[in-house]
């Protein structure tokens, strides 16, 4: 499976900002069957505080919806538990795990509203999410290593243009 622009803009927060040592996207659960269907979009794990990172990366720019707003939360919920599961099964030996949504534009109302309410899962969305995209930019703007992510190498080279 490859890997989408979305994933990688997390990928690159999570390695750049939030220090992981390690980026992983797409990961399946091992041993295949129909729980190897269920992916996670990107994990991180930063050795130096014991935390684990476990995100899902939804980058619908006219709007997260599946079907309906119910089901839309449906699948919002079930990718939470999958993380947690995940977490539990395979990522125990770490101390900390973070649980994550990231989405550019999720519709104020009836999603963010059942969302919002999930102990435990971090909302990166609408504002936050562009947040997270400028303290991106700010950083492409002071660095020109090559940091093995194509979203951040973007941000660098429109950073570092001249004109």
């Amino acid at each position: 499976m490859t890997t989408d622009i979305g994933e990688y803009i997390v990928g690159a927060y999570l390695k750049l900002v939030e220090g992981c040592d390690v980026i992983d996207y797409n990961v399946r659960p091992p041993g295949g069957g129909v729980a190897g269907l269920s992916e996670l979009d990107v994990i991180g794990l930063d050795f130096n505080t014991d935390t684990a990172y476990l995100c899902e990366a939804t980058t619908h720019i006219r709007g997260v919806l599946y079907k309906n707003n119910q089901e839309t939360v449906k699948r919002i919920k079930e990718k939470y538990a999958r993380q947690q599961d995940y977490a539990m099964q395979y990522l125990k030996n770490f101390k900390n795990h973070r649980f994550m949504f990231w989405s550019p534009v999720v519709p104020e109302g009836y999603i963010t509203e059942r969302i919002i309410n999930l102990n435990g899962l971090e909302l990166i969305i609408n504002g936050e999410y562009k947040e997270r995209i400028n303290e991106l930019m700010q950083l492409a703007k002071t660095t020109t290593h090559d940091s093995g992510n194509p979203f951040f190498r973007m941000l660098q080279i429109m950073g570092h243009m001249r004109d």
